[in-house]
């Protein structure tokens, strides 16, 4: 039987949709969405006129864990500085930052997006905005925001800090701070990044400078405030 490519394509396009980034199927819808995304984005994002920083760390952080009471301080010390908070919107050291720039009566930013499992919107927001793509609510982070404060987090706070570092390196974006908060906790990954990295030449010595570790509320919003 001679191939059909139409016919094969319409067979295809008949096959279960599921509800994937990387299904081709319904591409073309999907760049639809995409650009909607885009479009109310920029468009919400635009209307904000203080400087803002974004806080970000894990979504299971606990409502006593020290560094979910360390991040409400932090926010609620940038709002005092003039700064509004942005986050992903969702639990944890989210909830923590924008409770603490809310209670504090500052500019309160969710970026919330939807997942499977932990990610809910956090009630502690005043400029709440919903996405269904990491990608596009990264490009919100890095457009919108004058600075990064990473808690202690996973995946997603590993995924934004090299990104963000990536951009600064390769000067795709302006330069801003990137504070990762807790020696305890990244020290060996700063540790990893100088003795792997750097050593075989992979970066320089400069792009170490690309974040500062820093464990007090005081140095932090110093920090920030400083090179913003």
């Amino acid at each position: 039987m001679k191939y059909n490519g139409l016919n094969e394509r319409r067979r295809v396009s008949r096959e279960p949709k599921y509800n994937l980034d990387n299904n081709v199927v319904g591409d073309s819808w999907r760049m639809f969405r995409i650009m909607a995304e885009f479009v109310d984005g920029f468009d919400a994002m635009s209307t904000i006129d203080i400087p803002a920083v974004t806080i970000y760390g894990s979504a299971r952080t606990p409502a006593d864990d020290p560094y979910y009471v360390m991040t409400e301080k932090v926010a609620a010390e940038l709002v005092k500085a003039g700064y509004g908070v942005i986050t992903g919107g969702g639990p944890g050291i989210m909830e923590a930052a924008n409770k603490g720039a809310y209670e504090a009566g500052g500019l309160s930013i969710g970026l919330n997006i939807s997942l499977p499992q932990e990610q809910a919107a956090n009630p502690y927001t005043n400029f709440p905005l919903n996405f269904k793509y990491f990608f596009v609510r990264k490009v919100m982070l890095m457009k919108y925001s004058m600075g990064f404060i990473c808690m202690p987090g996973g995946f997603g706070s590993l995924d934004e800090i090299f990104e963000a570092a990536t951009l600064i390196q390769t000067e795709r974006i302006r330069p801003f701070p990137i504070v990762l908060v807790g020696s305890d906790y990244w020290g060996g990954l700063v540790q990893w990044i100088e003795e792997r990295l750097l050593a075989s030449g992979n970066i320089k010595a400069d792009d170490c400078s690309l974040f500062k570790v820093l464990d007090e509320v005081d140095d932090i919003v110093q920090y920030i405030t400083a090179k913003v």
